[in-house]
């Protein structure tokens, strides 16, 4: 993991941590651009914290992406990463302590 990337894992640690969610993500895109997010859990509207980081990369006009972190939790879907970044991204799933479990690949 570069170091580009140990940021995203601290990213995806602090959304996690400011509201005491389920998991944490953050996002890299094409030009270098970072955004983060966390689990949405509310009755009428249930996100996980990739789709949020995802959702606001798009939000900001963001094209492709080139790295992904979550923490916590299951291991996480790839479709909006996949959707947006095409094949080949890299998407680090990590525990709590931002310690890589697996490494995926859309």
């Amino acid at each position: 993991m570069s170091p580009e990337d140990q940021k995203l894992v601290a990213l995806a640690r602090s959304a996690k941590a400011r509201i005491q969610a389920e998991q944490g993500a953050a996002v890299r895109d094409e030009t270098g651009r970072s955004y983060a997010g966390a689990t949405v859990a509310l009755p009428s509207l249930q996100l996980s914290a990739l789709d949020v980081a995802v959702a606001q990369a798009v939000a900001a006009g963001a094209r492709g992406l080139e790295a992904a972190v979550v923490v916590s939790g299951h291991a996480p879907a790839l479709s909006a990463v996949a959707e947006l970044a095409g094949p080949g991204v890299p998407v680090w799933h990590c525990d709590a302590r931002g310690d890589v479990l697996e490494e995926l690949t859309t």
